[in-house]
């Protein structure tokens, strides 16, 4: 499975720089439209090559959906923390109950009884 793994990886690996190969013409990106950059008096541009404006996007796509995933699963980790530490507090109590009931009882008895 690892072998299959590495092969996926490599391969991966290999479209990605063959596509950037191919894509090494120079864009230009700005920030906004020419006609609103001439009624607000500025504009920011640069150039870069095409591979990395494409690679750049998906990059940022994965980042902003792993982000946002994040988000939305805040109250699903919130839950799971407070009912682990509920989980906790009876575990507490019912070893204390054990405890409670076993004292009279002989070692090997409460040791039989903690055990199932």
């Amino acid at each position: 499975m690892r072998y299959l793994r590495y092969a996926f990886l490599a391969s991966l690996g290999i479209v990605l720089i063959s596509i950037s190969l191919a894509n090494v013409g120079s864009v230009e990106l700005k920030l906004m439209p020419d006609a609103l950059a001439e009624l607000l008096g500025f504009n920011l541009s640069t150039s870069l090559p095409l591979f990395i404006v494409v690679l750049g996007g998906v990059v940022a796509g994965l980042v902003i959906g792993f982000l946002w995933e994040w988000l939305r699963e805040h109250k699903h980790r919130k839950d799971a923390s407070v009912k682990k530490s509920e989980v906790r507090k009876l575990e507490r109590e019912v070893k204390k109950l054990k405890n409670k009931q076993n004292e009279d009882k002989d070692e090997v008895l409460a040791i039989l009884d903690e055990a199932s």
